[in-house]
Formats: structure tokens, sequence, C-alpha cells
């Protein structure tokens, strides 16, 4: 089953080739509300609500139509957040944005390359045990949550703005400070890799930027192996593409893992907030030498995770930050 939010409000469901409309639902936010005050589940609601005529959804993909598949009223209350050096390929390409020359003790690791040996070695607990925390970052807001469709703006600061194909995880806390897990859908996990590359301690600022995610959220568990296509498209024309995998067949940790270690911290426990959390990735165009220009559009299609998720690259302007005093 896979729901998608309209931005016009209402929500709809696909099993399928099948999509309806829900009845008298007015955000996939709302109906998660219900299922957690019912004590029951996502599929259950939908079904008490009941479907109603069916509807064109790549035309309304099309016409720009859909949303994330779900946003928080308040956009305050939507958490943008996400891990690296996860992914069982991610750590070449990382090693070699950090690399630098090291000294002293038995190995000669960069922090990158520590840190993916501590999830190889540590990601996976067994049931019931707690593993090695992940990298951890932060993106922002709901403000810098974007519909597939819509424009990922760089900064007119930036020095780059290139794609990571991930995996997002939507998550609702409920009255209970419990996390509940709605589903999950594709994301374009957007970020400045040149300021990254300047010196590790960037990667804070490199990942304050937009993200975007795909118009339709997956309910129910995540299939372990995970394949797409990330490519980019300039003019019309096919400028870079490469396949990607994810799941946990592909990672070095497990979801359960990440999720623990975001949610164990009680900032990220507030009834009625929204977290959204993505999950890393090992397929950047970057790492290929690709620099994006204004126009290009990035493309990342996972079959399972529903429809692909397309946005052309817009640079902003430059921003007043002068400091008033009153």
């Amino acid at each position: 089953m896979y729901l998608s939010q309209l931005k016009e409000g209402g929500v709809i469901c696909r099993r399928g080739d099948d999509a309806r409309r829900v009845l008298n639902a007015t955000s996939t936010y709302a109906l998660a509300q219900e299922a957690i005050a019912a004590g029951t589940s996502l599929a259950a609601v939908i079904e008490t609500h009941g479907l109603g005529d069916a509807v064109d959804l790549h035309a309304l993909a099309a016409a720009g139509k859909l949303d994330c598949p779900v946003r928080h009223p308040d956009p305050a209350h939507m958490h943008l957040t996400g891990t690296g050096l996860t992914h069982l390929g991610s750590a070449a390409t990382r090693d070699a944005m950090h690399a630098k020359a090291k000294s002293g003790d038995e190995e000669q690791l960069t922090d990158s390359m520590k840190m993916f040996r501590m999830g190889l070695e540590g990601g996976k607990p067994a049931a019931g045990q707690e593993g090695v925390q992940p990298e951890w970052f932060y993106k922002g807001t709901g403000v810098a949550a974007v519909a597939s469709g819509d424009a990922l703006e760089s900064p007119a600061f930036a020095l780059d703005g290139g794609e990571e194909p991930e995996i997002a995880g939507f998550y609702v806390i409920g009255a209970d400070g419990k996390p509940y897990r709605l589903g999950f859908t594709v994301a374009n996990e957007f970020s400045d890799h040149v300021t990254e590359r300047i010196n590790y301690l960037y990667l804070a600022h490199s990942k304050l930027r937009p993200a975007s995610f795909g118009a339709e959220l997956l309910i129910g568990e995540l299939p372990d192996d995970i394949q797409g296509t990330s490519r980019i498209l300039r003019n019309g024309e096919v400028l870079w593409q490469k396949p990607f995998l994810s799941g946990e067949a592909n990672m070095s940790h497990t979801i359960a893992n990440l999720e623990h270690h975001h949610f164990k911290y009680a900032l990220f426990r507030q009834p009625g907030d929204l977290h959204v959390h993505m999950f890393g990735t090992a397929t950047l165009s970057f790492a290929d030498g690709i620099r994006v220009e204004e126009g290009d559009v990035f493309e990342i299609d996972a079959p399972q995770l529903g429809l692909p998720l397309r946005n052309p690259l817009q640079r902003g302007e430059r921003p007043a930050t002068e400091v008033v005093g009153l």
C-alpha cells in the first residue's frame, strides 16, 4: 500500500495500479493521528474511511499536484535529519572526500573510515541489544521539505548542490512520547559536497539545504534489498546515471539501530512532532566529477518506493543576513 498527499488537501491510497482518494481524509498526518489514538494501523484507519473513485496518479504527479507524502500543519514541528556512512559502498566515496595524512596509532585511518568500520562491527546488533551509534546530521525543519516536481534551491553562497539518493522514514510522536513509524519513501538528501570536502567539520554547514521526498509513502515493512537508479538530466538528455542500492541487505546498520539512536533523545520524542529521517547513501554524482548547473534535473527512481522523484536545480538569491539590534 502507498499513500500520497495532495497539495490542495486530501490523501490518495494506491494498491497495485489502483489509486483512489481516501474518503473524508484531509492529510496523511491526520490519518496517522487517528491510528495512534485508536491503537490501530494506518491500513485499518483507511479501511474505516473507505475509498472513493479511481484517480490518475501519474497525471496528478505530472501536474505538480502531489506534495511530500506527509507534512506537519506547523513546519516548525517537522524535523529533517539523517545518518551517514551506513551503506556498504559508502566508505570509499566519503574517505576520498575527507582523505588526509594520518600518523601515530596502529592504523592510518581517516575519521570517516573509522566511523564506517565501527558500523561494520557494531551496526547490526542482535534483537534487544544496542548497536554502535552512527554519524548523525540535521537538515532543517519542514520549511526545507520539497515535493517531487518542485525546485531544489541551492543558496547563493553554496559552492555546490548535489544529489544523494536515499530512503527516508516518516514518524509521528504519539501523546505517550513514543515514535510511530508511518512508512518509507525515496528521498534526495541534497547537499553541498564541495563545502564538505574542504574540511569534514563543515559537514553541518553542507547539510543545511533543502531535501526532497517522493510522492508516495510505502506503508509496511521496508524491503531488505532496494534497487534504484539515480540520474541527472541536462536539457532533456541524461548527463549521468548510476544504480544505487539500499535496504538492510546493503547497509552496515539496521533500520532499528538507526531509529534507536535518533529517538533516544528526549528532544525528538515531543508529542505531535513529525520526523523525517534519511538513512544514508553510497552513490553520488559528485564522486564521479559531475558539477551540476541550474536547470539540471535530479531523478531518483526506486520502483519499490513508488513514483520517481524528480526535482530541477535552482539557484537562490543572496539573503539579507545583517542583524538588526533592537
